[in-house]
């Protein structure tokens, strides 16, 4: 870090104005009908399969899946690892340890062949035969349920399963912003040895999300729809994080010479480093137009 970088970098805010907003209002009916139906579906789920985002592994999960369907295996899957800080990684499954979650595995489900993707179905298979299956003991197939809160994999898991074991395109929709998925799904075949099935699902919030802080960081990994907390806001703690963090890549990236706090001047230096600006005609009350930048 430059000298002039360090001294920038000491007055960068250290805590982030969230106003009035109200929270519950990005959350809107809390997706209590979803979760019915998944607690309704539990009799013919042999594992369950929770999905999140690698870059919050320990925020925004929805502690409704542990008190409600937990009466199954668990396997955590920590998707969008190549998106990922993972050099806290050991501290994280460390602390997923201590809130009772041993298996986890890190994953990219939009990589072709990951690795990681294909340890997934072994695993499942290894906490199921270790578990009483109840009234499922004498059916040869597993069917899996995927739970998560909204846009974090959960259906690229399931078409990157397929893809794998099956040879086969896409099964459940994907897509860039949360919402995809709204109903839970009849069974997908995944794999054919062992046979096994898993059941989509929409995504699902906690009725209570514990502060604005990890409201945002949801919002950041794109799991609300941007315009129900505001643009703006999202990218202003953007900005506010990689400060705090003194993750300052950005500021060589877009060549803004040292960290910056201000939204809008950062928006504006980074526009005309990438020739995103338009001029337009403002009238200044005298027939004279002026050019000028818009963002």
């Amino acid at each position: 870090m430059s000298c002039r970088t360090a001294q920038a970098a000491l007055r960068v805010r250290q805590s982030f104005d969230f106003g009035n907003r109200d929270v519950a209002k990005w959350f809107p009916g809390h997706m209590a009908k979803g979760l019915k139906k998944m607690q309704a579906s539990l009799k013919k789920v042999d594992c369950i399969i929770e999905v999140h985002d690698a870059r919050i592994p320990l925020s925004g999960r929805n502690p409704v899946f542990q008190e409600t369907l937990s009466v199954r295996p668990h396997l955590l899957v920590l998707n969008k690892m190549d998106v990922a800080d993972l050099t806290n990684k050991q501290r994280v499954l460390r602390q997923l340890e201590q809130q009772g979650i041993q298996n986890v595995l890190f994953t990219d489900c939009l990589r072709e062949r990951d690795v990681h993707v294909k340890k997934i179905v072994p695993a499942v298979t290894d906490l199921i035969q270790k578990s009483d299956r109840y009234h499922r003991t004498e059916n040869l197939e597993y069917c899996l349920m995927v739970i998560g809160v909204p846009n974090v994999g959960k259906s690229s898991l399931i078409n990157a399963l397929r893809r794998m074991y099956l040879k086969k395109g896409k099964a459940s929709r994907v897509g860039g912003e949360p919402g995809i998925t709204r109903a839970v799904l009849t069974k997908i075949q995944v794999c054919e040895r062992p046979l096994m099935y898993l059941l989509d699902t929409p995504g699902v919030f906690s009725p209570h999300i514990e502060s604005l802080e990890v409201g945002m960081k949801l919002a950041l990994c794109g799991t609300i729809l941007d315009h129900l907390v505001g643009e703006e806001v999202i990218a202003d703690y953007l900005l506010f994080t990689l400060n705090k963090q003194q993750k300052f890549d950005y500021v060589e990236r877009y060549q803004l010479g040292e960290p910056c706090d201000d939204l809008q001047t950062v928006l504006k230096k980074i526009a005309v480093k990438l020739g995103k600006t338009q001029k337009v005609k403002a009238i200044t009350g005298v027939d004279m137009p002026l050019s000028s930048l818009v963002v």
